[in-house]
């Protein structure tokens, strides 16, 4: 801990000598990182860093960048003033909803939770965190519940408070966020505090310090662990440790400007320093404390500083000095002022002032007040102590209590009749969920059964359609066997090809696995052995096909698979004259939703053609089908014949 100290006062050295090389490093527009999130990506500044981001998030674009900046603008200025974060919060409130940005409006609406926590409107705090939970992202919740947690430990509802510092520590085991767990330990280590569990509220908070350590961002968290350390450490009477941790908590508060943390830590000092009989130096940190309770704009803390002055005065045997410390205490805590165990003991010790002084009836109108303010608060203490009993039950460690015979008997019968009770509901539960289980496997067996029956009923479709298409194409045989002319014969011929085209698309669909899809690589190798058997020109040309498997619905295949019959059929019937050899290549492939089809052939190509040979009927449905399919074809007659058509997925009808 001493070297992490050195460590803290060499950076704030540092950081003064070097100013104004690092704190420009925070923003920079001409970076694509432009902000570097203050105490997430960088603690290397030092308190002018809120100028800084107050003039960066004008400049800032876009939105995204801008609400960051002024989140955190917003955020850190309540450590520093609590009505000017207010402001910034305000902006940030009106611009995310301007911009209909629920998630940086959820934010924003955690970071107003926090600074009307501070300003003591606990119930305004709880509804506008309660607002945000929906908005927010896990990361963001496990920082609400924090905030939440504070609002129910100021209240005195320690039980829920630890319930909200475990839920975040369960969300940052969950992200395995470094952050969000040291966060909740320091909570539970403040919590367990207060409850007198000082050698537990150590050991979380030194887990809590060890997490701070290894993320290594010196932050407003981690500022405010080491004081609650060194609470916890000044309860046990260990002064020198409690001291370390005040003194490297101060150094943190004052290089980045936390004046909460300074005021809560000075407040604390006043107690050291008192416990030893150092009352100069605890005079000097009270007027410490209520220097940054002024400057932070917080009558809380400022009363409870003038509070811990006054008590300090009177131990001294001050007691002219503490009736106008405490004077001052009172007069900040307003009769709206909201805290009413806080102010109590202000009266309880003006007047214990004023007994000191020889100012009896003084003195009795100030117990008089004391006893008013304690009857009110009665009923808040008598909840705080159930809460606290329940706390100590649930989650310390258990303590031992004698307790009679006819207790024990009574417990007994409670636990039985609870168990009989917990039987019968299992025993219910374990029927419903019987049933249940029952139902669900007679509703698979239906639905096995009428999948089944679809299944039969579209492979016989489609078994049927291939047929049908077989009767077309043995219908055009016996009709082309009634001509000699050759014109009709080779369109007869074509004809067929292109049914059969279609006949094998349907055949593959009822004997694959999948009844809406074809495999297209396997359908152009049967479509380009059928045409090479078709054409008697197995021994001389290769046809290729260069791409990966890939599945198409029928809807699209249809066309594709006549565009390539199409092409395949060109390529054997002019590209190889004089039974040269050759070789045709096929290819399909998908790039995003882009798909390019491609057939291209080593043969003479159309510039070596003496005449346009064929009807044109084949290059008319290429072009039909290229429109249907809303592509682009592109020739290419350079080096043989490449014809390339491209076409988007979601064009197919």
């Amino acid at each position: 801990m001493e070297s992490l100290f050195h460590k803290a006062v060499f950076i704030l050295i540092f950081s003064f000598l070097n100013c104004g090389a690092v704190f420009s490093q925070i923003v920079d527009f001409n970076r694509e990182n432009t902000y570097k999130r203050v105490f997430v990506d960088t603690d290397n500044f030092g308190a002018s860093y809120l100028d800084i981001l107050e003039d960066a998030y004008l400049k800032a674009r876009p939105d995204t960048l801008r609400f960051s900046l002024l989140n955190d603008l917003a955020y850190y200025w309540h450590t520093r003033n609590l009505n000017k974060a207010m402001k910034f919060t305000m902006q940030g409130l009106a611009l995310t909803q301007f911009k209909k940005d629920t998630l940086w409006h959820g934010r924003f609406q955690i970071t107003e939770g926090a600074i009307l926590l501070r300003m003591e409107k606990l119930d305004s705090a709880q509804t506008v965190l309660e607002k945000a939970r929906n908005k927010v992202m896990p990361i963001d919740r496990a920082f609400l519940n924090t905030q939440l947690g504070y609002v129910y430990e100021r209240r005195g509802r320690l039980q829920e408070a630890i319930d909200y510092a475990l839920e975040s520590l369960k969300i940052g085991v969950e992200l395995n966020d470094r952050k969000t767990m040291a966060l909740a330990y320091s909570d539970l280590s403040n919590l367990f505090w207060k409850q007198s569990k000082f050698e537990t509220g150590l050991e979380y908070g030194l887990k809590s310090l060890k997490l701070f350590e290894e993320r290594g961002i010196t932050d407003l968290d981690y500022d405010f662990t080491l004081y609650v350390v060194g609470n916890n450490y000044l309860a046990l009477k260990e002064y020198d440790k409690a001291q370390k941790h005040y003194e490297h908590a101060i150094v943190i508060g004052e290089r980045y400007g936390f004046y909460n943390n300074l005021s809560d830590v000075y407040i604390s000092l006043v107690d050291l320093y008192a416990y030893l009989n150092q009352f100069e130096k605890a005079s000097k940190v009270g007027m410490n404390a209520v220097k940054y309770a002024e400057l932070l704009e917080n009558n809380f803390m400022e009363m409870r500083s003038w509070l811990s002055i006054g008590k300090m005065q009177n131990v001294q045997g001050k007691y002219v000095s503490a009736i106008e410390s405490l004077k001052k205490c009172i007069t900040i805590a307003t009769n709206d002022f909201g805290d009413a165990y806080y102010l109590s003991q202000a009266y309880e010790t003006l007047g214990k002032a004023y007994a000191g002084n020889h100012n009896y009836q003084e003195a009795y109108q100030a117990f008089a007040k004391y006893d008013a303010l304690k009857n009110l608060i009665f009923t808040a203490e008598a909840d705080q102590r159930t809460a606290l009993l329940r706390t100590e039950f649930d989650v310390a460690n258990k303590e031992g209590t004698i307790l009679t015979q006819e207790t024990q008997l009574k417990k007994q019968r409670t636990k039985q009749t609870f168990i009989t009770i917990i039987a019968c509901l299992l025993f219910l539960l374990l029927l419903l969920s019987y049933k249940a289980i029952q139902n669900n496997v007679k509703k698979n067996e239906l639905l096995k059964r009428q999948n089944g029956e679809k299944e039969f009923l579209l492979k016989e479709i489609h078994h049927r359609v291939k047929n049908n298409l077989e009767i077309v194409s043995s219908l055009l045989s016996l009709q082309a066997a009634q001509t000699q002319d050759s014109g009709v014969l080779d369109a007869f011929e074509e004809s067929k090809h292109r049914v059969h085209s279609m006949g094998m698309i349907h055949q593959k669909l009822y004997m694959g696995k999948n009844l809406a899809a074809i495999e297209m690589r396997d359908y152009f190798i049967n479509l380009a052995e059928y045409s090479l058997s078709v054409f008697g020109v197995e021994d001389r040309v290769v046809v290729t096909v260069d791409m990966s498997p890939l599945e198409l619905d029928v809807d699209m295949a249809i066309p594709i698979g006549l565009m390539v019959n199409e092409l395949l059929t060109n390529a054997l019937k002019y590209a190889f004259p004089d039974m040269e050899n050759g070789k045709i290549r096929i290819s399909l492939k998908k790039t995003d939703q882009i798909f390019q089809l491609e057939v291209n052939d080593n043969g003479v190509g159309k510039t070596h053609k003496t005449q346009t040979e064929g009807t044109g009927f084949g290059t008319q449905l290429i072009a039909l089908l290229t429109r249907q399919l809303d592509g682009k074809m592109t020739l290419n007659t350079d080096q043989g014949t490449l014809v390339s058509i491209q076409f988007q997925s979601n064009k197919a009808a």
